[in-house]
């Protein structure tokens, strides 16, 4: 595997994530001010690059020794495991209403990881 490989395919997820990782954050705010939030600073764009380069090396290991399939359940299980345990742990403390923005903000960031997979499938693979 070349940088420049690596490079090519972390940039469309670094992108991805730069992105797309600030959409559902807000989950203590007023019910009625919408669950959907962008909010840009330094240090989240930071940390989104930094779990784009990490999710690239490991698809680099994924790709280059045991092939392109099942690509799509690797992704969903990895999304899975970043996405509900750290929900979970709000969920024992949030009223009904916010337990379904928690679900919402989690399946979002599984379909993060699935499109992130996707992106490293075509470039890698």
């Amino acid at each position: 595997m070349t940088l420049g490989r690596l490079l090519g395919a972390w940039l469309p997820v670094a992108l991805l994530f730069a992105l797309t990782p600030p959409i559902g954050y807000r989950w203590d705010g007023a019910l009625n001010q919408g669950h959907f939030a962008w909010s840009f600073n330094r240090w989240e764009i930071g940390w989104r690059l930094a779990e784009a380069a990490v999710l690239t090396l490991f698809a680099s290991l994924w790709f280059d020794s045991l092939g392109a399939g099942g690509w799509w359940l690797l992704f969903l299980l990895v999304g899975l495991l970043v996405a509900f345990p750290r929900r979970l742990v709000m969920w024992q403390h949030v009223e009904p209403a916010r337990r379904r923005a928690l679900l919402a903000h989690a399946a979002l960031d599984v379909a993060r990881y699935l499109a992130a997979g996707a992106l490293l499938a075509w470039r890698l693979a």
